[in-house]
């Protein structure tokens, strides 16, 4: 049960905090939906949602980590094995050298922005990171990490399986984040 009594109970993680505080949500979903969907990024949604998710596991955001790691599975035509995969660090899914050091990055904010180092900025751009994509792989770590702390700060649930995430992550990838005004 969450710390806070929400309009409904039944919505997990940040969505029944969504639904709590309307004039809240507009600003975050905006943020999330530039960061992870919007269409003018040379990183691609996927990665995107890589990085989002990544920094939720770290984080230990369940809620996060899987409905942002299911949406990664969506743009890559993945299974619910994927949310494990991001987990473990990506062992066996092929991504970029540019990709694993901009994670570096994220991993680095995640602890805290003062661990990115010029060192770990170089490494990326010599992988071939822009400082465009360096700029947005550091603001979606340091959102997330807000994001988790919101979640998980007050107390919110999740489904435990993997699979209870994939219908979720599907519409994320498909629609984006942004909350269809009334007509």
């Amino acid at each position: 049960m969450a710390h806070i009594q929400l309009k409904n109970e039944n919505l997990p993680g940040i969505i029944g905090l969504l639904d709590y505080s309307p004039e809240t949500a507009k600003p975050l979903l905006d943020l999330a939906n530039v960061l992870l969907a919007d269409d003018n990024n040379s990183l691609s949604k996927g990665e995107r949602e890589i990085i989002a998710a990544s920094v939720s596991h770290k984080n230990n955001c369940h809620f996060c980590h899987s409905s942002h790691a299911a949406a990664a599975a969506a743009h890559f035509n993945e299974g619910a094995d994927f949310l494990d995969e991001i987990k473990a660090g990506l062992p066996t899914f092929e991504v970029s050298d540019k990709l694993r050091a901009l994670l570096h990055i994220a991993h680095l904010v995640q602890q805290t922005g003062k661990n990115v180092t010029a060192a770990a900025i170089e490494a990326a751009r010599e992988k071939g990171a822009t400082d465009k994509e360096i700029h947005d792989t550091v603001l979606i770590a340091a959102a997330f990490c807000m994001y988790n702390r919101y979640v998980d700060g007050l107390a919110t649930w999740a489904p435990k399986e993997n699979e209870a995430f994939m219908e979720m992550g599907k519409r994320l990838a498909e629609q984006g984040y942004v909350i269809e005004e009334p007509a």
